[in-house]
């Protein structure tokens, strides 16, 4: 079902004419009432007028999150706090958090982009929406609540925690939807099998899993265990929330970006030169219909493609690869770059081997050492000392393969490694303590 057809079907041609306008009436905006923007481009010699097609975006200078820190909490917005009426922060983990303002307008545009993305993967009104993500400053919870409401569908405000309850809650309630991060997913349908409930004893039929990048092989984990479609959505507090772009249900190949608010631009990240679709780098974001808190050029830090095949869906928007990894969570290990996605990739091909993982990097004199933890099936650890060696080796050499660099691999009973209810914490890197 395509939510706002009129948008999501545009012609290249008329899309681009609608991003060039919206694009021009952004940059004469921040150039007049953000000071840090209107500073920026002085220094890289642009002007408003020398913003004439979308080939000029590259001409603008980059934001990132250190520009956002630097005016907390509110001097990146573009309207007084009158106009304000939400607030949302990142969950950044070093620093201040990132602030987000909403106006009125603000809410509404994001509550019609998530009614489009609960569409996209095949939400409707007669569903019922289990929302396990946080409320709260994260923009998860709520930005989900306004979407599901949007279309029509029943809503069970939940967020995260208490996981018997919140299956107790799916089966009684008879939710169709199951909204969350996607370990969370995993540690649900771990929690069922203890509790000896089967998926075929709920209605579950769909789960949108998003806040942190997962691997096919986790999909087939998740759409195996708890029997559902599982859909990757993609979002950031500093963009809007959730509601950026997310795959549809008759392809999951490829997350559609609504890029009638939206412009995607994937850059090398070492030298900022913009790629051509097809090719792999850092995806960039400019925001063209926010009031509050608009933002141009944003890197990311995420790593990914862009796809622009028509879908068969019907919706003509460019879409985006998963995402494999960031750039910000690239290890460097023995001079070689390592993404916790790679990892997770070869571990969800091995037999045996538990979607739960840690990646431990340390020093041990001048050397880098990696070593990753991975749980095995209660058969597998209760089996004899050598065919958990042979395992482990197995595992050692599949790693080598694939990161060209070596690392120790540790295996550890089941329900040893600590579940997560939010974003998974994969890496611990010692090097830095």
């Amino acid at each position: 079902m395509i939510w706002d057809e009129e948008f999501e079907t545009l012609p290249r041609e008329a899309l681009e004419a609608i991003q060039t306008k919206r694009l021009r009436t952004l940059v004469e905006r921040v150039y007049a009432l953000v000071p840090p923007y209107r500073k920026k481009m002085q220094e890289a010699g642009v002007k408003p007028d020398d913003i004439k097609s979308l080939d000029d975006l590259k001409r603008l200078p980059f934001t990132t999150k250190d520009d956002l820190r630097d005016n907390y909490p509110f001097g990146m917005f573009t309207v007084p706090l009158e106009r304000i009426v939400r607030i949302h922060a990142s969950s950044g983990t070093t620093g201040k958090p990132t602030v987000v303002g909403y106006t009125k307008r603000d809410i509404e545009t994001w509550a019609e982009l998530m009614a489009r993305t609960l569409s996209c993967a095949g939400v409707h009104s007669g569903d019922v929406v289990h929302n396990a993500y946080g409320y709260g400053l994260f923009t998860g919870g709520l930005g989900f609540h306004y979407g599901a409401e949007r279309i029509g569908a029943t809503v069970i405000p939940i967020s995260g925690g208490n996981t018997k309850r919140q299956i107790m809650v799916m089966k009684d309630f008879g939710s169709t939807v199951l909204t969350c991060t996607p370990s969370y997913a995993l540690n649900i349908a771990e929690v069922m099998q203890e509790m000896g409930i089967s998926p075929s004893d709920l209605k579950l039929r769909v789960g949108v899993f998003g806040a942190e990048p997962w691997s096919e092989r986790m999909r087939e984990e998740i759409e195996k265990k708890l029997n559902i479609d599982a859909i990757d959505i993609y979002g950031l507090s500093e963009i809007i929330g959730p509601g950026v772009s997310v795959e549809c249900i008759e392809n999951k190949k490829g997350l559609h970006i609504f890029e009638d608010h939206f412009i995607a631009e994937i850059i090398d990240p070492d030298t900022g030169e913009v790629l051509p679709y097809g090719e792999k780098g850092e995806l960039v974001f400019t925001t063209l219909t926010k009031e509050a808190f608009p933002l141009i050029r944003y890197r990311t830090r995420d790593i990914t493609r862009l796809i622009p095949e028509p879908c068969v869906c019907g919706r003509t928007f460019v879409r985006m690869e998963k995402i494999t990894g960031r750039t910000d969570d690239m290890l460097i290990i023995r001079g070689v770059n390592v993404f916790p996605s790679q990892i997770e990739h070869v571990l969800m091909s091995i037999e045996g081997v538990e979607p739960h993982y840690q990646i431990i990097v340390d020093r041990e004199g001048a050397l880098d050492v990696m070593e990753v933890q991975v749980e095995v099936s209660e058969r597998l650890f209760s089996d004899e000392i050598k065919v958990l060696e042979s395992l482990a080796k197995k595992i050692e050499r599949e790693l080598k393969e694939a990161l060209s660099v070596s690392c120790r691999v540790k295996l550890v009973e089941p329900k040893t490694i600590q579940r997560s209810e939010g974003k998974a914490k994969r890496v611990i890197d010692k090097r830095k303590l």
